[in-house]
């Protein structure tokens, strides 16, 4: 559907044939009556009409960024087989371990198109040899892999502590998989990226998480053409509200949204509005779908 236009195609054929019904029925002196008598029902389909789309293009980003949890997936399933066999082993797993990881990491960087980054970041404590670690993987413009090399030491570094980031928080909080930034990565690339990523596990001990970056100029590049087909201003958000593409201009990627409460949205998994908004959650990822006008 086109910005702002009318039903077309076969639902306005049905909306005449609404209105053919009632003149039919009424005569052609009652003409505007019967018209006036079909208001609510072409309202009623119009209305149809926007929640088939919205709920369209929210399946699609879906689709698009579920490829991407695919790769973070598969990365919590190398790491928690990996970490179970040396806790059998009867001991604390070093960085020498995770190498085992590597094979499977850079197969995901050369496969996924939308993934820049991708590995297993490591709760504090974790590993015997270092207080944090991150067995992380990259592509670089020319499409080379390459390891994230870390000062990690909290004497000299001002990222060794982690924790606090939602991409690492939000999974080992809520047990589940989430959607963080958009926001500068200082850490890894020096890029607006979003971070995907879901909490490793063995034997009820959170471990860490298993995580992929994609670029937000990638995501949008995605995204925003979807967005775009719908008749009215729409975003993206995350659980917190951040919104992660927007193609409303009053609501920029980066920003907030405020007032709803999309983590329950998401909990939920239906569509619902909410102080004038309509939220569509996105099939299986935790974002939401806002479109003004609920």
């Amino acid at each position: 559907m086109s910005r702002g236009t009318a039903p077309s195609g076969p639902v306005a054929g049905a909306l005449d044939a609404v209105e053919e019904y009632a003149v039919g029925n009424h005569g052609a002196e009652r003409h505007e009556a019967a018209r006036h008598e079909a208001e609510p029902y072409k309202a009623e389909t119009y209305q149809g009409e926007r929640y088939a789309a919205e709920a369209y293009v929210a399946a699609r980003v879906g689709g698009a960024l579920e490829a991407v949890f695919d790769a973070v997936a598969q990365t919590r399933a190398d790491t928690t087989t990996l970490l179970a066999r040396v806790a059998a082993e009867g001991r604390r797993p070093v960085t020498a371990d995770l190498a085992a990881l590597r094979p499977g990491l850079h197969l995901r960087l050369t496969r996924q198109e939308l993934v820049s980054g991708v590995g297993f970041v490591a709760a504090p404590g974790v590993l015997a040899d270092v207080p944090a670690w991150l067995e992380w993987w990259q592509s670089d413009a020319s499409g080379d892999v390459r390891p994230l090399l870390l000062d990690l030491d909290p004497r000299t570094s001002a990222y060794s502590d982690y924790t606090h980031w939602d991409w690492f928080a939000l999974p080992r909080d809520t047990g589940r998989r989430a959607v963080a930034g958009p926001y500068v990565d200082y850490l890894c690339s020096d890029e607006y990226s979003l971070t995907l990523s879901a909490p490793v596990d063995v034997a009820g001990r959170f471990l860490g998480v298993a995580a992929a970056d994609v670029y937000l100029r990638h995501f949008e590049a995605a995204a925003l053409p979807l967005l775009r087909e719908l008749p009215g201003p729409a975003r993206l958000v995350n659980a917190r509200g951040r919104v992660a593409a927007s193609a409303d201009p009053a609501h920029l990627a980066g920003s907030l949204t405020k007032g709803p409460d999309f983590a329950a949205v998401l909990e939920n998994g239906t569509p619902g509005t909410s102080v004038g908004l309509r939220l569509t959650p996105c099939r299986g990822v935790p974002l939401v779908l806002v479109v003004d006008g609920g």
